[in-house]
């Protein structure tokens, strides 16, 4: 066999391996968010059965608290499953990640409500949503890494982009969902039991997403986690100290003393990113019923299209990035959002023709899609292999939390209090914040990555799939040791 044959049949292989390993990553992504969405869609059938039962109002607020209380438990998923992945491998997080999420989806569909056990239903339902916040605040960071380093070299964009098509495909899955059993099942079916099917179906995908991420690659050795874990220990049994001195991988001290630069970009690029996201994909469709006026019926029907273009259209985008580049392709949402959030929100609010409105959400979601196309794989080129889970998660989590998670209550906040343009000044200015990160404080395209140092190739089979640097190597242990010069920490 000639070299030109091996080195294309290994290329093939490659691609073929990434391909495998991207869709068993992301899989457990679609079925997290789907869970999350799955809650959101069908509170209205369920609220009652969990909470106050002779107030459907103040049941739905209690539904939509424990909604929000998901957020709070994200950055604690991020900081339990990125030190779990940065010290044990991505695969054995990922893998407890979707098992967490399974229990959680289980425990909804099977529990009796307030009029069998009382008050426990609702604290069984904080529970089961706590526990899937917790488990979705660790499966973003964990996954975004693990796609990025198990992507080709040359089409890191392209493979990581299915991070969000996963993400708004569980929006879209769950969607799609609710209107199946809205035209299959009456009202008082979806009230009596149909609102447990949903969950029935998440947990049954969360058992078939388990089978296949315990096939996954692993993308760092145990021998690279030992390596760096005994220099700690040695370091730590002959009193070292000071600058250079070994920090276990996946701990906030590593974090936060050899690497908090880019912690903190992470979470100013992630600012404006995840408010443009929040206000297109959700709390548009409340300003379309409460603003804009049109009927309930045709913005399911908008929401649904419009974030199916969005979603298919995100591998485009990944593609385009490892052409021209992850910084300018943000540099293009920023400038873009910055100009444009303000005059698309605007003219949604005085729109009633419902073909209007799909354009001006497609317009917002086009703007928006060249930040979240691209937005693991930036934030992953950031942090060296011991501390990338942990560093992507929290800081993506601090970021929602903070800014994106509160962008439907603000929204709803200043709309009642007659101010609803002044949300549009404030998606405005966070993307503004984000964009002078995005100009001053990302590395240039020329200019190596973290991601570039890490995934040495081992074998000539491995290389380029996303394989983890051998043991003892310097890209596996220089950066814990403090050794390694980082444009960002």
């Amino acid at each position: 066999m000639s070299i030109a044959h091996q080195g294309s049949a290994g290329s093939a292989a490659r691609t073929r391996r990434a391909v495998a390993n991207t869709l068993k990553g992301s899989a457990g992504n679609l079925i997290e968010w789907y869970d999350l969405y799955v809650y959101a869609a069908f509170s209205a059938y369920f609220a009652t059965y969990f909470f106050n039962s002779k107030d459907p109002v103040q049941a739905q607020i209690d539904a939509y608290l424990t909604f929000a209380l998901t957020f709070l438990m994200r950055p604690v998923g991020s900081w339990f499953f990125g030190r779990y992945a940065d010290r044990n491998g991505r695969r054995a997080a990922l893998t407890l990640s979707v098992s967490l999420m399974g229990v959680g989806s289980l425990l909804v569909a099977v529990m009796p409500g307030v009029a069998q056990i009382g008050v426990w239903s609702t604290v069984l339902m904080y529970f089961s949503r706590l526990l899937q916040g917790f488990s979705v605040g660790g499966e973003y960071g964990t996954a975004a890494t693990y796609m990025s380093e198990v992507a080709t070299s040359k089409r890191r964009g392209f493979f990581s982009s299915f991070q969000y098509v996963t993400l708004v495909g569980g929006q879209v899955l769950a969607l799609a969902t609710l209107v199946v059993l809205q035209n299959t099942l009456g009202e008082a079916d979806l009230k009596a039991w149909g609102w447990r099917v949903p969950f029935a179906i998440g947990a049954v995908a969360a058992l078939i997403v388990l089978w296949l991420r315990r096939t996954m690659d692993e993308t760092i050795s145990k021998e690279q986690v030992a390596a760096a874990k005994a220099a700690a220990a040695a370091s730590q049994a002959r009193g070292e100290g000071g600058e250079f001195e070994a920090v276990e991988p996946g701990t906030l001290k590593l974090l936060f003393t050899k690497h908090w630069k880019p912690f903190v970009v992470v979470v100013f690029l992630t600012m404006g990113g995840t408010c443009a996201f929040y206000l297109y994909t959700t709390y548009i469709l409340s300003f379309m019923n409460n603003v804009s006026h049109i009927p309930k019926t045709q913005t399911s029907v908008i929401n649904f299209w419009a974030l199916f273009v969005y979603m298919i259209l995100h591998p485009l985008f990944g593609l385009l990035s490892d052409k021209i580049g992850r910084k300018l392709q943000l540099i293009v949402f920023g400038v873009l959002g910055a100009i444009f959030t303000w005059p698309i929100m605007s003219t949604l609010a005085g729109v009633k023709d419902p073909v209007i409105a799909f354009w001006l959400m497609l317009a917002g979601l086009l703007i928006v899609i060249n930040y979240t196309s691209i937005s693991a794989i930036v934030k992953a080129e950031l942090f060296p292999a011991s501390v990338r889970a942990l560093g992507v998660g929290l800081g993506y989590a601090v970021a929602n939390s903070l800014f994106g998670g509160t962008v439907p209550f603000i929204g709803e906040w200043l709309s009642s209090a007659g101010h609803k343009e002044w949300l549009f000044t404030y998606v405005t200015i966070t993307i503004v914040i984000s964009l002078v990160v995005y100009i001053f404080f990302l590395p240039s395209r020329q200019q190596e990555t973290h991601l570039d140092r890490d995934l040495t190739p081992v074998d000539p089979v491995d290389a380029g799939v996303g394989s983890a640097p051998a043991a003892g190597s310097a890209s596996a242990t220089a950066d814990d040791a403090g050794h390694s010069p980082s444009r960002l920490g």
